[in-house]
């Protein structure tokens, strides 16, 4: 085996707090060799970024190495000077951060955010760097290089941007690429789409890439060795295939058992109704359905959002609507919940048209209609206790008394299995999937029969979002609760939904059951979703072996 490009031996990383030091990375050992991609695999907190940061020094000041060595080349580069690492970052390693969003400056051009490294390390003239940078976005795929070198951030798409970050990683032909989570944000085509370019580069040009990631499902399909961490230490290494096929550690048979897309057997869930007289009611037979959606549309100006959408959902049963980034999922799920107003079609709850509803009605039919939003850190105010989140709703629908209110909060608390003495804390003091819970209990509180959830796993850890997932099963069936469930995972929605809408630039393109949709996509836009769902190899039983 040729010389390792990347070796971490016995990290050991501690971050310095008022409390005293905090450990966040011990005993860390890794390889990456050219031409091959290491991946670390783990949950938010398990200590990747940190790794990654020691190993191409840009850890915060807040942070110090207290053991091990880090070696690129044969070379020990723990302790470099930060001149010492100007000269090394970008020439022969170089970055793909996470968050196009953030990692752009959104008052540069693209080709001034491709060209930034070159023009650090005195590379060519203004016009050879121009050149080259034109160049390096038509190699990433980028449509019309020319004209989006004079363009902005906010004037391309999230995939764009990323493929930008990747022609800036490539600008002076590292040796080296540290890849953090560069897909988690995108739609699973677009990260398809990256994915692809980033093994094309390490193809071509003999790259050795380390890719951070929380989806062992894209570590099985893109890497030849994977590292398992969790808490800051290794859990488990080692080939890919192995990793995956035969994990030693309770941790990645964790991880393993709850990443959706890995499941190699058809999912069927077990909430009411069941898949089978759903199947007759979908064909005309049995109840009535709850919500019954016909022609739906939304216009701003002359941009059309939503167009013609129709599905009806049965009681108890889940209905997923999904798609990628600006595909309508959201806006037809906020008016379906009475924040937006549609500029065409009508929205049936229970036999009531909830559009021809005067101002007293709509309140009333908001307690009936609840949304659990995508983003739980965001969703929550940071000023409220945990209890008084919870119970605000009940209060405005009720008039109760806040001892009413604060004992019926404490009730939802232990529905969502949290425990009742987080009533008094505030949001800030709880994980993602804690905040995720009392979101979905402030939704319940005031015992809706339909529940629109918004990308509502789409934030946490695959852990996390297994947990999420099975409550929101347990309570559709104890509270017999209807759901709109909006995605762009489609293997999520596999797991949850029993009939699903495929949306692509405000149209439905295709609806029905979801297990026929998967097993026989009509469309060739859900055949495309389908094929980018990561795991495939895993699926296929075609893993790198390493030979």
């Amino acid at each position: 085996m040729s010389q390792a490009l990347l070796h971490i031996d016995n990290l050991a990383v501690s971050y310095h707090t008022r409390r005293g030091d905090v450990a966040a990375v011990s005993g860390v050992s890794l390889e990456v060799h050219p031409g091959e991609i290491t991946a670390i695999v783990g949950e938010s907190g398990s200590g990747k970024s940190t790794t990654a940061m020691a190993a191409i020094g840009l850890l915060p000041r807040s942070a110090s190495v207290d053991t091990g060595e880090v070696h690129f080349k044969g070379r020990d580069i723990t302790n470099l000077s930060n001149s010492q690492w100007r000269q090394l970052r970008g020439q022969q390693i170089a970055l793909i951060p996470q968050d196009p969003n953030n990692s752009l400056n959104p008052v540069k051009t693209i080709g001034a955010s491709v060209e930034e490294a070159m023009v650090i390390h005195r590379q060519g003239t203004a016009a050879e760097r121009k050149r080259r940078a034109i160049e390096l976005l038509e190699t990433v795929g980028i449509d019309d290089p020319q004209r989006r070198y004079g363009q902005y951030p906010h004037e391309l798409s999230g995939g764009m941007k990323q493929r930008v970050l990747i022609a800036a990683a490539l600008s002076l032909e590292p040796e080296l690429i540290i890849a953090d989570e560069p897909t988690s944000a995108l739609d699973v085509t677009v990260q398809k789409v990256i994915l692809d370019l980033l093994d094309r580069m390490r193809e071509d040009l003999g790259l050795g890439i380390l890719f951070i990631t929380h989806d062992l499902a894209v570590a099985g399909d893109r890497a030849d060795r994977i590292v398992v961490m969790e808490k800051g230490q290794v859990r488990e290494e080692g080939l890919a295939a192995n990793v995956l096929t035969d994990p030693q550690d309770d941790y990645s048979k964790r991880l393993l058992a709850d990443a959706p897309s890995l499941a190699t057997a058809q999912i069927h869930r077990q909430a009411a109704p069941a898949l089978s007289t759903l199947t007759e009611e979908a064909a005309g037979t049995g109840s009535q359905p709850l919500l019954k959606v016909e022609g739906l549309g939304k216009e701003y100006g002359d941009f059309t959002a939503v167009e013609d959408i129709s599905f009806e959902v049965r009681p108890g049963s889940t209905h997923a609507l999904v798609g990628e980034s600006g595909s309508g999922k959201t806006t037809t799920g906020r008016m379906i919940s009475l924040f937006e107003t549609p500029t065409a079609g009508s929205i049936t709850v229970d036999g009531v048209d909830i559009l021809a509803a005067n101002a007293a009605e709509r309140k009333e039919l908001r307690s009936n209609i609840q949304l659990v939003y995508q983003n739980p850190y965001s969703s929550l105010d940071p000023r409220m206790r945990i209890g008084d989140i919870i119970a605000e709703p009940f209060r405005n629908f009720t008039r109760a008394s806040k001892s009413k209110a604060q004992e019926r909060a404490k009730e939802y608390l232990e529905l969502v299995s949290l425990d009742a003495d987080m009533y008094s804390r505030r949001p800030r003091e709880l994980s993602g999937g804690q905040r995720q819970r009392v979101a979905i209990a402030r939704a319940l509180i005031v015992e809706p029969e339909l529940v629109i959830l918004d990308e509502a796993v789409s934030a946490l850890d695959v852990t996390v979002q297994a947990q999420i997932i099975r409550l929101l099963d347990k309570l559709q069936k104890d509270l017999s609760l209807t759901y709109i469930f909006i995605s762009h995972d489609l293997a999520v929605v596999r797991q949850i939904s029993d009939t699903v809408s495929v949306l692509r630039r405000g149209e439905q393109v295709e609806q029905g059951i979801t297990e026929e949709v998967f097993r026989a996509p009509q469309s060739e836009f859900t055949r495309d979703l389908i094929g980018a769902i990561p795991g495939q190899r895993y699926r296929a039983g075609d893993l790198n072996l390493g030979l």
